[in-house]
């Protein structure tokens, strides 16, 4: 007898499709508790279907569909922000960033790093406030931010990022996008989150805000008030961070030295933005001892 005869093809197809959904979701989930979550979620549902499939259980059925209606209605108020986010990359269409395969344009290199550390270390040193948000591609657009802010489309070099952050210029409240080595804009409001108001200050829950929808960019923070440097990641804020600390971060997140093209003999030699930053690091360190309510809403 033909052996695809005893194969039910609709059925087969529905289970690979069920797999290979099951498989992009535990892939992009990085949380361990939000894992547990979502494997429990998936137990029941496929546990639903089996017993209405194949076993003839009306009353554990219907008793299953409920627990499985009450759990989607409660992930939906737990994860509504990645749902949200899931939604305006399906709406904008960007498969890449859901499929985590960032664009090349959007890798940084050694040069970027070292770059985007320098201008962070000079405007601690000065205490002069910024906001740096640099993709790594969830590939950020204009319909992404409160305000798109200006079109730059330059080179990437620290005396253009400390000049974009003067005090004297209208520009210096928003925030810079980065991509790959170059500055998209200038600027850019951004969108804040709601934990830690009564704790944080604008450019702080602005990083946060922005990380929190986007898991694939970071945003770098100079407080204007202590000059103190923070990082925000899928948002989490580390804070205060020295020079050398931003830069190992950094580092971690874009790829490690050898993917950025970090000569192996130069691996312990100080960089050229350790040497300059060592009196920034100097400065962040005796600032970290202060209370973080000395910051103000424009930090």
């Amino acid at each position: 007898m033909n052996f695809w005869g005893f194969i039910n093809l609709k059925l087969l197809l529905d289970v690979l499709f069920a797999i290979g959904f099951g498989l992009l979701l535990f892939s992009r989930v990085k949380e361990q508790r939000t894992l547990w979550l979502l494997r429990g979620y998936l137990f029941l549902v496929s546990s639903a279907w089996f017993i209405q499939r194949y076993a003839y259980l009306p009353l554990t059925s219907k008793l299953i569909d409920a627990v499985v209606l009450v759990c989607s209605l409660s992930l939906a108020i737990l994860w509504q922000g990645e749902l949200r986010r899931l939604m305006e990359l399906l709406g904008t269409g960007r498969l890449a960033v859901l499929l985590g395969n960032p664009p090349k344009e959007f890798r940084a290199t050694s040069t970027t790093v070292n770059q985007l550390v320098d201008a962070a270390g000079k405007l601690s040193q000065n205490r002069k406030g910024a906001l740096i948000v640099v993709d790594l591609g969830s590939d950020l657009r204009p319909e992404d931010f409160l305000y798109s802010g200006i079109n730059i489309e330059a080179q990437l070099s620290t005396d253009l990022l400390i000049n974009l952050f003067a005090t004297d210029t209208p520009l210096h409240d928003g925030a810079v996008l980065v991509k790959g080595n170059k500055i998209i804009s200038a600027g850019v409001i951004l969108p804040l989150s709601r934990q830690g108001i009564s704790r944080y200050g604008t450019r702080h829950l602005a990083a946060l805000g922005i990380t929190e929808r986007f898991d694939r960019c970071i945003c770098i923070v100079v407080s204007e008030e202590t000059g103190t440097l923070s990082l925000s990641n899928q948002g989490k804020l580390e804070r205060p961070i020295t020079s050398s600390r931003l830069q190992e971060l950094l580092i971690k997140l874009v790829g490690n030295q050898n993917s950025l093209g970090t000569p192996k003999s130069s691996a312990n030699k100080p960089t050229s933005s350790q040497n300059i930053n060592r009196n920034d690091n100097i400065a962040v360190e005796n600032n970290s001892n202060k209370s973080e309510s000395q910051n103000t809403l424009q930090d």
